[in-house]
């Protein structure tokens, strides 16, 4: 299982400046922009971006749809929608593994190489960043287990918190994966 270790990472970052083949954005179910990672995405890419998604008609929570990245470095930007925590008792860690799958699935469909993911739904939507760093890292080390086309999973966090929480997930991912 090295192999699975040694294509995923975590760094600390800005996701729009990520020079890979797609990023993905945390978006919400209009995937017309808002705060946070969706607006920074959505900023860097310009105008045409937004235009795009208009015809998409939004995308549910736990799916993703594909864009163009427009003026981004990256050539796609896949829009995922994360669940809102509602304290755990409504499938939130499902919804979030499955966010991360569907990603990884159009990546896969679309020959994409490398990917950059921020922190879903630990922003404004809550989920607790340790529980989701867990949940990110195992759905992704799932996913490239089965999967040998995605060569590199960049895991970018927006401050120090985050990049321990995220970091550590990975840390004890690769340690007790047999």
């Amino acid at each position: 299982m090295t192999e699975v270790a040694e294509r995923i990472s975590v760094i600390m970052d800005d996701i729009v400046t990520q020079h890979v083949d797609a990023i993905v954005n945390a978006a919400n179910n209009s995937l017309l922009g808002g705060e946070g990672v969706d607006g920074a995405i959505h900023r860097a890419a310009g105008p045409k971006l937004l235009e795009e998604c208009r015809k998409l008609g939004g995308c549910p929570t736990g799916e993703a749809r594909i864009t163009k990245g427009y003026s981004l470095p990256a050539k796609w930007v896949i829009h995922t929608v994360g669940p809102v925590w509602k304290g755990g008792m409504h499938g939130e860690e499902k919804m979030l593994y499955r966010a991360y799958q569907s990603s990884l699935e159009l990546a896969h469909q679309y020959d994409i190489g490398s990917i950059a993911f921020p922190g879903i739904s630990i922003g404004a939507y809550g989920f607790p960043v340790e529980r989701a760093a867990g949940i990110a890292v195992r759905s992704v080390w799932d996913f490239l287990t089965e999967v040998k086309t995605i060569d590199e999973v960049i895991l970018v966090c927006y401050n120090q918190i985050a990049f321990k929480m995220y970091s550590g997930a990975l840390h004890n991912t690769a340690n007790n994966v047999k």
